[in-house]
């Protein structure tokens, strides 16, 4: 069954009086996937160790499950799985009897700790692996591996830190594809913390952006990339080109030309547009000097200068213009779109 994960003003201080993490008022819906995303010491991790009973919060900070107090429960009375960035897998125990360690400590009967150790060893696709040694495991399947060992207890809430980490970039996109479908059709709450904005974006029903020890804004990812609530959320999530100019009868003004004001207020404006929201336009108003061009298989990347007083990042699928070529923007609507300053 899934449960509702509730933090309810959740602070918390190291030993040495250090902050890690601010008052904290979160509710995680039941069923959904929550990514925390946000760059290193932003508290994070500290907020996934609050919800596993690895930490408990200053007073008087509380954490629920669905009405359950767990504040001060260890992690092993929350009922709760944990795969960890190294995944912390047993090197004395075969694949087998590590996915089946949390059953054990259990007392599941052996009988049914075997069913369900074979069960999830088939549904990670690696049921031939049982009695193979971890340290013969390559890096895709030790994540498997630590994440059937967390499913197998069948715990209430699936936290994961940073699981994808320490894969290289084709296998931690087709585990990322396939954890993606496990969590959704398991069904069960989970969080998942990542600094990787496409992993935040790929697995997230909701993502919670952080900042120095509070969430800056959560919100589907669509929300947090199209509608950023803080000038951070603009930056941290995604590619962004700064629009800093004027606004007088209805366009932009910027040192290469102009652009649709698109409901910019008059005056002083600062804007914001992502790559794709500008595209390369001989009839376009802004004009610029290509820097450089980078070929990134289906789409070329384009540094653009003297258009804004910052360079200008466009992506586009047709032919990448030389370096030092004039090329002329355009923007489509919603960009360019008000900038939060703060």
């Amino acid at each position: 069954m899934s449960v509702e994960v509730a933090l309810c003003a959740c602070a918390f201080t190291h030993a040495d009086g250090t902050r890690a993490l601010l008052p904290t008022d979160l509710a995680i819906r039941p069923g959904e996937t929550l990514a925390v995303l946000g760059p290193s010491g932003c508290g994070k991790t500290t907020l996934l160790r609050l919800i596993a009973g690895l930490a408990f919060p200053d007073p008087p900070g509380r954490v629920l499950f669905e009405s359950r107090d767990v504040t001060r429960l260890p992690i092993e009375r929350r009922n709760v799985g944990m795969v960890f960035q190294s995944y912390a897998l047993f090197p004395n125990l075969d694949v087998a009897g590590n996915v089946g360690y949390g059953l054990w400590l259990r007392n599941v009967p052996k009988a049914e700790r075997d069913a369900r150790v074979a069960r999830w060893l088939a549904m990670m696709r690696i049921p031939e692996l049982a009695h193979r040694r971890v340290d013969q495991l390559s890096g895709g399947q030790r994540q498997r591996v630590a994440l059937a060992r967390a499913l197998a207890v069948e715990p209430a809430v699936l936290l994961l830190d940073e699981p994808l980490t320490a894969l290289d970039a084709k296998l931690r996109e087709e585990l990322r594809v396939e954890l993606a479908g496990l969590l959704r059709d398991l069904g069960i709450t989970s969080v998942f913390v990542t600094h990787d904005q496409a992993e935040a974006m790929a697995l997230g029903d909701r993502v919670a952006v952080m900042r120095a020890g509070k969430v800056e804004q959560l919100g589907a990812p669509e929300d947090i990339y199209r509608r950023p609530a803080t000038r951070f959320v603009a930056e941290f999530v995604g590619m962004l080109n700064v629009l800093a100019g004027e606004v007088r009868d209805g366009t932009l003004h910027l040192p290469g030309g102009s652009l649709p004001a698109n409901g910019l207020a008059p005056g002083p404006a600062l804007a914001g547009a992502r790559p794709e929201e500008l595209r390369l336009d001989p009839e376009g108003t802004l004009t610029g000097r290509v820097q450089a061009a980078f070929f990134l298989g289906d789409r070329v990347r384009v540094v653009v200068t003297g258009a804004a007083a910052n360079p200008i990042t466009v992506e586009t699928t047709g032919a990448a213009p030389r370096p030092g070529e004039v090329v002329r923007l355009s923007a489509a609507p919603p960009a360019p779109w008000p900038l939060p300053d703060a």
